[in-house]
């Protein structure tokens, strides 16, 4: 008989944990090769992990919800004799696991590793990219108590720290006295909360799943990071709705998918990026990172109500036909939860459609880090004053909203105006006898 090691598989690059959501396996279950032993989750995606041999649980080593650095056990498989020559490509994982600071397999929701030296801690890109837009130095860092996988400090825990720093403060201009300023000091973080929801009476209690909570904490990350503004443009898209109830049929037949006005959108917007690339940034302290590659992410709506934000890697360099087949092929592996890691990850500008839900404008979160974000509304028929040859005329046309947020400490009016005016340009000008 020979044991083997499940690893906890590293599903992209930065990822560097994920939470068990479901054991489809327990402990003396048979399990074949490839045959997927448990369901676990990074970020929004939720993934598979498959048995690397046949043989039998005999222990789990995690509890559901639990979460788990990569490359580290987390049930043990014990095979046949004439297994283990199958197993030998998983084995590796294990001393590698062993070589590492000492392990205990087990939830490890403690705070002793708080008092880690900084070299010795783990934090991820995102709680240092926190650290450092608020100022947080390294000594401060090194002692917030960290909720996450052995003491690690998630964005949860940055959140609650600056919230409480800022509400700092209002205790700190009497600190002589030792025993009254005490009750002053109390009300401070007041504010902070809300008022307790009363549950009594007519009312149903529903926790967020992970996504939800996942979306609620990126949203009010965002916030606060960012300062936000919004600029409106209303387009003329005639001409465009017309071309696409032309050809839409046709399109089908000829490629074989079906062509919605979100791939149009997002050809417009590349152009545009392209002509104001500095749309196209992130922030990290001081300093503007300009991205090269146009990678725009439509945020799709889930079954379950919450939305992910599928990533259309360089788009600016695919036509109509490749943008089509990529937004179809992300928005079904979305709505069917089979999207990879790497394919939510990268973007550096976003599109949400609320006309997709009747709407006709909306004020969308900036998608951190990213510094703009765009929606459209619903194309709805209208009066509209069009210039002749013979003198001005009310006609009716497809009309549509477009609202640009943008994070103004790097994109002030005018570029964000601009950009937005050049994308509704882009779309009013499209040519009606374009070719499929």
């Amino acid at each position: 008989m020979a044991r083997v090691d499940l690893i906890m598989p590293k599903m992209g690059e930065s990822i560097m944990e994920a939470t068990i959501l479901t054991w489809r396996k327990k402990p003396g279950d048979r399990v074949e090769l490839d045959e997927p032993v448990l369901d676990i989750a990074t970020d929004k995606v939720d993934s598979e992990v498959p048995s690397p041999v046949a043989g039998t649980i005999v222990e789990i080593l995690f509890k559901e919800n639990d979460v788990v650095a990569i490359n580290t056990p987390i049930a043990i498989i014990e095979t046949e004799a004439g297994a283990t020559a199958a197993a030998s490509p998983a084995t590796p994982a294990a001393p590698a696991a062993a070589t590492e600071p000492p392990f205990v397999p087990a939830p490890a929701n403690t705070t002793a590793a708080a008092v880690q030296s900084s070299s010795e801690r783990f934090y991820s890109p995102l709680v240092r990219t926190i650290a450092k837009e608020e100022n947080i130095s390294q000594a401060e860092l090194d002692a917030i108590p960290g909720t996450g996988m052995e003491g690690r400090v998630t964005k949860k825990d940055m959140l609650a720290f600056v919230a409480q720093r800022k509400s700092a403060p209002a205790a700190a201009p009497a600190p002589t006295p030792v025993a009254a300023p005490a009750s002053p000091a109390a009300p401070a973080p007041a504010p902070v909360a809300p008022p307790a929801v009363s549950i009594s009476g007519n009312v149903e209690i529903i926790e967020m799943d992970r996504m939800r909570k996942l979306i609620a904490d990126h949203m009010v990350m965002s916030k606060h990071t960012s300062p936000h503004v919004t600029s409106f443009v209303e387009a003329d898209v005639t001409n465009l709705v017309n071309w696409r109830n032309q050809v839409k049929d046709k399109y089908k037949k000829q490629y074989g998918e079906n062509i919605t006005f979100t791939p149009i959108f997002v050809e417009a917007i590349a152009r545009a990026i392209r002509d104001f690339p500095m749309i196209n940034c992130s922030i990290d302290g001081t300093r503007i990172i300009l991205k090269k590659d146009v990678n725009i992410g439509m945020a799709a709506a889930l079954p379950s109500g919450n939305l992910i934000v599928p990533v259309i890697k360089g788009a600016d360099m695919l036509n109509l036909a490749g943008l089509t087949k990529t937004v179809n092929d992300l928005a079904s592996r979305a709505r069917q939860n089979q999207l990879k890691p790497e394919e939510i990850q990268g973007g550096t500008f976003t599109l949400t459609n609320v006309g997709t839900f009747g709407n006709v404008m909306g004020t969308p979160i900036i998608n951190q880090p990213q510094v703009a974000i765009m929606a459209v509304g619903a194309i709805r028929k209208k009066p509209a004053v069009l210039e002749t040859e013979y003198g001005d005329v009310i006609a009716v046309r497809q009309m549509m909203f477009l609202s640009l947020s943008y994070d103004h400490r790097v994109v002030d009016g005018m570029l964000g105006g601009s950009f937005l005016r050049r994308v509704a340009d882009y779309l009013e000008q499209f040519d009606p006898n374009r070719p499929i």
